[in-house]
Order: C-alpha cells, then structure tokens, then sequence
C-alpha cells in the first residue's frame, strides 16, 4: 500500500503543468497537420481521407493511453523493466525480417489497416532498462566495465534499427550518452564522440582538394593532424600528467613541421605517411606509460588514438560503400560540397521557400500556398515545421520553440527531483530523447543538419510516434507523482 507523506494523493502529485504543456503540443500539432494536409476538394477536417482525421483519432487513443500509464504504480514498471526491453529486443530482431519495405526501410509491421514502427516504443523501454541498471548496488559509471555494460544496452537496439535501415531513428539513441555524462560519465568519451564526428567531416568535404602542391589530400591531413591534437587534448585535460603532454606536444608539432618542409622543399612526398609513423610514436609512448602506471585512463588514450587512426583508412570506405546513395547525397547537400536543389536539396530548399514566405505573422490558417500545393515533400511528417513557419509566421515558429523550451526545462525540474537514480535516469533519458528530435528535425529543416527522416515531438504526422512520446512522457510523469510516497 502507498501512503503520501503529503497527503496529497497520486492525482494532486501530477504535474499538470506538464500535461498541459502536452495539450497544448499535440493540439497545436493537428492543426499544423490540418494545414499541410488541406484538400480543397474535402474541406472535411475529420475525414479518414485526410491525414488530419487520422492524427485526431490517433490522438483521443494517446489521451486514453497516457491515463491508462498513469493509473499503473511506479514499482511495475521498475520490475517489468528488463523484460520490457528483451521483448522489445525480439521485437526489433523479427522486424527486420518480417516487416515490408517501405520507401527502403524495412521498419513498419502492418496490423490490420495500421502501420506501427517498433523502432518508436523501443525508446522508452532502454530508458527504463539502463536506469534500472544502474541503481543497482555498486554500480560505478567511472569504470570501464559498467560504461560498457550499460552503453551496450543502447548500442544493441542501434545495431537492430540500423539493420531495419531506419539509420535516423538509430541515430537518437545516442542522445543517452548525455544521460551517462550526468550520471559520471568521464566528459573523455563525448570529446571522443565529437572528434569522430568531426574528422568524418573534414575528410569528406576536403578529401579530393591537394594541400598546395604537395601530392597529399587536404583532408587526409588535417584528419591525422586533427587526430594527434585529439590524443594530446585528452591526455592534458584527463590524464594529469603535464610532462607526458609536454612531450607529445612537442614530438608531435616538430616531426610534423619537418615532414612539410621536407616534402615542400626538397622531396615532394605524402605527408600522411610521415604523420602515421607519428602517430605510432605517440601510441608507443602512451602504451608505455600505461604499463607502469596501469591507470585505465590511458588505456582509453590508447583506444582514441587507434580508432582515430582507423577512421583516417575507414571513413572513404564507410561514406562510399557503406552509406547508400541518398545518405551520401543528403551530406553533400549539407557540406555545400552539392547544391543539387532539384534532387536530394529540393526539401530543405523548398521548406526554407515557406518558413520564409509566412514572413511576421504568417499567411493564415489553411491559406499556405506551398503546402497547399505541396511544394515541400514530408509535410506533414517530417517537415511540418514548414507549415508552423508559413501559415504562423515568425511568431508562430518561435511560439512552438518556446513551448519546447519550457516543456523540456520543465522536465529537467522533474529528473532533477526524483529520490532515487532509476527515476532521474529515466527522466533524463526523456529529456535528451526529446532535445535530440526537437534539435535534429528543426536543425534539417532549416538546412543545419542532415535530412535523417526523424518526427518532431507532437507534431508530426504518425501513431507510433506519437504513441511512442506519449508512453515515454507519461511513464515519467507517474515515476514523479510517487515521489512522496512510501510503500507501506
């Protein structure tokens, strides 16, 4: 029995606030789906002809969902969570070989006359399993072994959903990353992050350009170049050992500099080569450390550093081979390395041609001329913030930016709360889930960052992802409700 120190009850521990803030978002969001999804020829919102009429009934089961979630204590889903996700793991595996294609994913099992993505519930399921985790006893997020334990309980479904080719919905999960860097995570493993990301793109966008006249690729160096920086940055900021960076720095810098102007001025020659011996250098250098000092810090060095090394051989192999061909194109588009506006760049061009004609105040309710005559491809899905910007104009795109902004401040209260390390996990992970969809789908729409096909939160078009936000949301706002309550 559950007893409230508060006196309050479960249904006064709600955060309204919230649910609210929730209200608001997915009513906003179907009118949005009425003004991409408006037919002059069935001006009738409500029609299962229309998009619109699916989303509405699609959200009447959502409201009649999140009541169900919030009627069920906090201690079931804490002991379902581990078999919550291995059925949800089964789930993800016999998709990939049941589920039909659709437009090259293989993500959708149809039941009945609707189509659910398994790919969405996933997410609230790993939220659950790795908090559960690691409010095990003795669980320490400072040492390898429980990293690894618990960032295999993202990588698995990653590995499943990319196999689905569904590569966007894959790419949220390492939003959880930032739930593991605020449970202790060493800030070393997202530098390491970032710097991958960052030699993928230098060595794509730059690798067909020469450096000066020598027979070297733009890319290539600064990609080698880039990842000796990395090494030293990681052992200066997390090894504590001045004299080992001291020393790289300076072997580093210097054999460099000669490699150039020996290749400059005397025997051109590929300076990658000079700069891979380099780097075998600094390996042997930090593997030698390790030996004597057995920290696992430097092991992680060593780790970065190989890996590194491994993308400079890997990343052409991986862009051309390993990515299809609209992945490739849709990061051209990005780089500026394509301005191909008729093919892969038509979306973004022409979202940007209507978030940009709504001017100050918009057009008006139903009166957007681009989406009406559906200039712009995944309107009501994927792009529908092109329909916030054209018929809402200016105030309205920030209105819905700033509904966000309080919606995922708010839960950041809420994690923040919580009295024990499940429920701020969980809480955590629906913050970084929501930040990274919010951020990813404006950011493509507004030609910042790849067309990677993922919702906005609410307002999108889709059961399955509103489904999948609604039990996501829902789930936490009940852990909340119980956090004054103790079981008798």
């Amino acid at each position: 029995m559950l007893q409230d120190s508060n006196n309050k009850g479960i249904f006064m521990s709600l955060d309204w606030f919230t649910i609210g803030l929730y209200i608001v978002m997915i009513t906003w969001g179907w009118f949005s789906i009425c003004g991409a999804c408006y037919d002059y020829g069935n001006p009738d919102l409500l029609s299962f002809d229309l998009k619109s009429g699916k989303q509405f009934v699609w959200i009447l089961t959502a409201i009649a969902l999140a009541g169900a979630l919030l009627l069920i204590e906090k201690r079931f889903y804490y002991n379902a969570s581990t078999p919550i996700y291995i059925m949800m793991m089964l789930i993800l595996i016999i998709t990939i070989f049941i589920a039909p294609d659709t437009k090259g994913s293989r993500s959708w099992i149809p039941i009945g006359p609707i189509k659910l993505q398994p790919a969405e519930f996933s997410k609230f399921a790993v939220a659950l399993a790795i908090g559960k985790y690691m409010e095990r006893y003795g669980f320490n997020m400072k040492s390898l072994r429980g990293f690894l334990k618990v960032a295999s309980f993202i990588i698995v479904p990653m590995l499943f959903i990319i196999a689905q080719k569904e590569t966007g919905s894959a790419l949220v999960f390492l939003s959880l990353f930032f739930v593991l860097y605020r449970e202790g995570m060493t800030g070393s493993v997202l530098f390491a992050g970032v710097a991958f990301i960052t030699y993928f793109i230098v060595g794509i966008k730059y690798a067909d350009l020469p450096l000066g006249y020598m027979p070297v690729s733009t890319g290539e160096f600064w990609v080698l170049l880039l990842s000796l920086v990395g090494t030293i940055m990681l052992v200066w900021f997390y090894g504590n050992n001045p004299r080992a960076t001291r020393n790289m720095a300076l072997f580093s810098i210097g054999a460099t500099v000669v490699a150039l102007l020996f290749s400059a001025y005397v025997i051109p020659f590929d300076v990658c080569i000079a700069q891979l011996i380099i780097m075998g250098g600094v390996i042997i250098y930090l593997i030698v450390i390790y030996s004597y000092s057995r920290h696992y810090r430097y092991l992680l060095f060593i780790i970065f550093a190989i890996a590194s090394s491994a993308i400079f051989y890997g990343q052409d192999y991986v862009f051309h081979e390993v990515l299809g061909k609209h992945q490739r194109d849709r990061i051209e588009v990005l780089l500026g390395m394509n301005e191909d506006i008729r093919n892969e760049g038509y979306n973004v061009h022409q979202a940007k041609i209507a978030i940009g004609s709504g001017g100050l105040a918009g057009k008006g309710f139903l009166k957007g001329t681009q989406t009406k005559l559906h200039y712009v491809p995944e309107q009501d899905t994927d792009f529908i913030f092109c329909t916030v910007g054209e018929e809402e104009g200016f105030i309205g795109a920030a209105g819905v930016l700033m509904i966000y902004l309080v919606f995922i401040l708010r839960l950041i209260v809420l994690a923040e709360r919580q009295p024990d390390t499940w429920g701020r996990v969980y809480g955590y992970s629906v913050v970084s889930i929501f930040l990274f969809h919010l951020t990813i789908n404006i950011g493509m729409v507004l030609g910042i960052a790849p067309v990677i096909g993922i919702p906005l939160p609410f307002f999108s078009y889709g059961g399955s992802s509103l489904w999948g936000f609604t039990i996501l949301l829902f789930i936490f706002l009940r852990m909340d409700a119980e956090r004054n309550f103790k079981r008798q």
